[in-house]
């Protein structure tokens, strides 16, 4: 989970970076910085993420069911998988040199993990 969300938080960031850069280097350089923490390190955390929160609620399926803290936490979860896969798409147009989008853009967009976090761990610590 703490590599995945690694991820999450920094790679938006690169395309902070990647939105300012105007020489071929730099943006050659960003695009295979992007793939390969795409591909080498969110991806393998989002899978790893997912596969050990099953094997962990498995245990205790009916019981969690019942917990509205799990289901606002399951739900939480969920959205933040399509944010990752919307940096994905993000990242498609970057290696395809068709960014639309402004570095503020990214900077915003790069406080989104932060907010998931904080009320996730609210969730698990609360259980509202």
């Amino acid at each position: 989970m703490v590599t995945w969300f690694a991820g999450l938080f920094y790679l938006p960031r690169l395309f902070v970076y990647h939105a300012e850069a105007h020489d071929a280097i730099s943006l050659e350089r960003f695009k295979i910085m992007e793939r390969k923490l795409y591909y080498g390190i969110m991806m393998p955390g989002l899978f790893f993420t997912i596969f050990f929160g099953l094997w962990l609620i498995h245990y205790n399926m009916s019981g969690y069911m019942k917990m509205s803290w799990m289901h606002a936490k399951l739900t939480l979860v969920a959205l933040l998988m399509l944010y990752h896969f919307y940096l994905m798409r993000l990242q498609n147009a970057f290696k395809a040199n068709r960014n639309t989008h402004s570095a503020t853009f990214y900077r915003i967009l790069n406080e989104v993990p932060i907010l998931f976090l904080v009320a996730i761990v609210i969730l698990v610590v609360v259980k509202p």
